[in-house]
């Protein structure tokens, strides 16, 4: 049966848990073959693409910390050699250490810069030749509405959510002559294991009276990779967190 995303090869970084998971499985249920990221969960990477394989699609889990070039251009590498090129991009992997303005210091600031957004961009340019040598790509950052309204996890938190939405733009700005579109995410609070640790948040706060699911963030993500016409956008799903 032709599929959306039949022939397409995905790489979604993080995708061991949480939102990169349920993307990973979203887009191989399209027809997306999915190169399966993760930094140390190998057993949750191995059920994630036993899952995809189960679909009757290609998969590969690959280890990689992608905020390291050397680590990023041997995982491309890899997936060339065993699925092909990548032509779509979900820059998913994140980090989320909660802290107080008066507790960041330079060392949590560039951890979370380095994995939260120049990552994003390592890895981007890493695949761009094979979006632009393909004449199609879909480029997808995970933002947060922490960018939009501060969050409670941090200064250096928000800072690094708001880059991918500058990042993604213009990228979309750039890339769209090239038949590649670039859109950024900002979910709200999601049921994930970042949120466990974020006592303070309380579902009474979210207008919708709940805390998000990582499906249905997957869901917006497969509504971008499935259309060539939506670029240069940022989708809110924060259960009305956040309207802007």
């Amino acid at each position: 049966m032709n599929t959306p995303l039949s022939g397409r090869v995905a790489l979604v970084t993080g995708a061991s848990r949480g939102i990169g998971r349920a993307i990973a499985l979203a887009l191989a249920q399209a027809g997306a073959d999915v190169a399966v990221n993760f930094r140390s969960n190998e057993g949750a990477a191995q059920e994630v693409s036993a899952q995809i394989r189960a679909m009757g699609r290609r998969a590969l889990q690959i280890q990689g910390d992608v905020s390291r070039a050397p680590e990023v251009a041997r995982m491309v590498e890899k997936v060339h050699r065993e699925m092909g090129l990548i032509t779509i991009l979900v820059n998913n992997a994140g980090i989320g250490a909660v802290r107080s303005v008066e507790e960041i210091t330079e060392a949590d600031w560039d951890e979370m810069l380095a994995v939260n957004l120049k990552a994003p961009f390592l890895v981007t340019q890493a695949v761009l030749p094979d979006m632009r040598a393909s004449r199609w790509g879909r480029i997808i950052g995970l933002s947060s509405v922490a960018a939009q309204m501060g969050g409670v996890v941090g200064a250096h938190y928000a800072a690094s959510k708001g880059g991918i939405i500058g990042l993604m733009h213009y990228y979309a700005s750039q890339l769209a002559k090239d038949g590649i579109t670039a859109n950024a995410i900002a979910p709200g609070p999601v049921e994930t294991d970042m949120l466990a640790g974020l006592t303070q948040l309380r579902p009474e706060a979210i207008p919708v009276g709940r805390f998000g699911k990582p499906e249905e963030i997957a869901a917006v993500a497969l509504m971008i990779a499935c259309n060539g016409f939506h670029t240069g956008q940022t989708i809110n799903v924060n259960g009305g967190r956040y309207s802007g």
